[in-house]
């Protein structure tokens, strides 16, 4: 890529690309081995690749802290939720091995600290709940007592989910950049795409140059529409309903964190370092259950300075098929009645197709409904 073509692109979070792969060490199986919970393998991995530029590795106290307490690193760059490493206390060497649930080693960390921290205040602060029925609340309290931090070397990557449509930032830039795009807006689902995502990212494609529909693979709850059909979805649905030449897919490799406000904040940075300019924020972002206000993760945004995180998010209000106007629309939109409009929450749509009924059309495309009712037929 050139520079001319790469400074048409946003830049990264912090200014650069961070690169943490690397060799593997000598002699490490003489260290320490710490294994990996899935959601800290997905961040190690995002780590690697510079999907979570600036950091380098699993944050420091001073860091941690200033996160907790402001959204911000220590040097006062926007940051919103945690990325940290939890250790049972203080390892026997200053290097450790980091290893997946199989311990197949796959990256050092050289350790800087060890720190004790405060669960309860974490919570409160990142998730706006100390409420243990909350799964990112649940995994807090269940992990161990220390955060180990320092800068990390990635010798042995994953295998990622859904190979065929993974891409690091560097690739996604080097995409953007070979389409002429300089305006591309970013749009997170860990849901199937139904009429009102497609009206919502249709109406950003409108005004950039291209679409990237990112889709999280990384843990989420149980009860989530599993990744497997969600891709599967999300393909039958740009087969028809997109313009190819304005629109990438592809996966999204971190774990939920259900952190709702915060976690539409570290989403969007995540985006920015993946090339996108703007980035799509709805109704309840990131959200679980009732501990967030629907418009919650767009407030947020007005806790920065304008332009501070360089990404410019886009806030859509709830859509929905409107029978009187025939078409799908918002609040913003619509003049019409609830009674008029068409809109099927969570549970009612699991309801029918678990009994191999269709949702209606003016819901979801056809096509993806029938994805999604011979997958519950499965079950």
């Amino acid at each position: 890529m050139s520079l001319a073509t790469e400074s048409q692109l946003i830049a990264p979070h912090g200014g650069e690309l961070v690169d943490r792969s690397g060799e593997r060490p000598e002699a490490i199986d003489e260290l320490e081995c710490v294994r990996l919970t899935p959601r800290e393998l997905a961040d190690l991995d995002m780590i690697a690749s510079g999907a979570l530029s600036p950091l380098t590795g699993f944050l420091g106290q001073a860091d941690y802290d200033r996160v907790v307490a402001e959204m911000r690193l220590g040097t006062g760059l926007p940051w919103a939720l945690p990325v940290c490493l939890a250790v049972t206390g203080p390892p026997s060497g200053d290097r450790i091995v980091l290893s997946d649930e199989a311990d197949t080693p796959l990256a050092v960390l050289d350790v800087e600290e060890v720190y004790a921290y405060d669960k309860k205040r974490e919570a409160e602060r990142c998730f706006r709940t100390t409420d243990d029925a909350h799964p990112g609340v649940a995994r807090l309290y269940a992990q161990d007592d220390f955060y180990a931090a320092g800068t990390v070397t990635v010798f042995a990557r994953q295998e990622p989910a859904f190979a065929e449509l993974h891409k690091d930032p560097r690739e996604t830039r080097s995409l953007f950049a070979e389409r002429g795009w300089k305006r591309v807006v970013g749009f997170q689902t860990r849901n199937p795409i139904h009429r009102a995502h497609e009206y919502l990212t249709k109406c950003a494609l409108e005004t950039v140059d291209g679409l990237l529909i990112h889709p999280l693979v990384g843990q989420t709850k149980s009860d989530d529409v599993p990744a497997a059909v969600r891709v599967q979805a999300y393909r039958a649905l740009l087969e028809s309903y997109y313009p190819e030449d304005r629109v990438v897919v592809s996966a999204f490799p971190a774990a939920m964190r259900y952190a709702g406000p915060r976690e539409a904040i570290w989403h969007a940075i995540c985006r920015k370092n993946y090339g996108c300019s703007h980035f799509i924020v709805g109704r309840d972002h990131a959200g679980v259950g009732d501990y967030y206000g629907s418009y919650d993760a767009q407030e947020i945004f007005d806790e920065f300075e304008p332009h501070e995180l360089d990404i410019e998010p886009m806030f859509f209000e709830h859509a929905f098929w409107c029978r009187v106007c025939g078409q799908m629309a918002t609040p913003k939109t619509c003049p019409h009645g609830g009674d008029d409009h068409v809109f099927l929450s969570g549970t009612k749509v699991r309801e029918l197709l678990s009994r191999g009924e269709l949702p209606p059309a003016e819901f979801t495309r056809s096509e993806v409904a029938e994805i999604l009712t011979e997958a519950y037929r499965r079950d």
